[in-house]
């Protein structure tokens, strides 16, 4: 833990209106203890083999052949 930095941040906060404050402080708190979020892969298993193998791979080949080229003229 670096005090440095935690105390410039202790510093800042207590520069800021009340209502930052909280948002500066929910904030750290999603940082710190994150929300668990999707589902678990157990859930997902009732879709195994649902996609047909001549798609895969098709999806396969794509990825591996067209995701690593950039366009520079495409902006």
């Amino acid at each position: 833990m670096n005090s440095e930095i935690i105390s410039e941040a202790a510093a800042q906060m207590a520069i800021l209106p009340y209502n930052l404050q909280e948002k500066a402080l929910k904030f750290i708190q999603e940082l710190t203890f994150p929300e668990k979020s999707g589902v678990p892969g157990r859930n997902l298993l009732k879709y195994a083999g649902f996609i047909p193998l001549d798609d895969l791979k098709i999806m396969s080949d794509v990825i591996e052949n067209d995701c690593r080229k950039v366009d520079v003229n495409e902006w």
